[in-house]
């Protein structure tokens, strides 16, 4: 893959700037930019999810007053899993290959 490639501008920033900094450190085929981007696609819902639950809280209450799981509590659950099941397919875990010693550029 080029690096020159631009994440998705649907993408959150966050999620973007994650993106970028994975092509421009790994070298990922056509294949693997499409597993990157379903993966910050699933971080981007994951967040969103995250943001409901916390203004709405774990549980709601349904039409007969009843408590009941916030259904946004199952999208974090399902993106969460989609994204690290992406991530793994990448074997994003394992450090790239570099031509030299040391940590990637810009890591801490």
């Amino acid at each position: 893959m080029k690096k020159t490639a631009q994440a998705p501008a649907h993408l959150s920033q966050a999620a973007a700037a994650w993106w970028d900094r994975i092509v421009r450190d790994w070298d990922l085929d056509d294949s693997g930019i499409l597993i990157l981007t379903t993966a910050a696609e699933a971080f981007d819902r994951m967040r969103e999810a995250q943001s409901l639950v916390k203004e709405h809280g774990i549980l709601i209450d349904d039409r007969f007053d009843q408590k009941k799981v916030n259904p946004a509590v199952l999208v974090e659950r399902d993106s969460r899993s989609a994204m690290l099941q992406a991530i793994k397919q990448l074997n994003l875990d394992l450090e790239p290959l570099r031509d030299g010693p040391g940590r990637p550029p810009g890591g801490r």
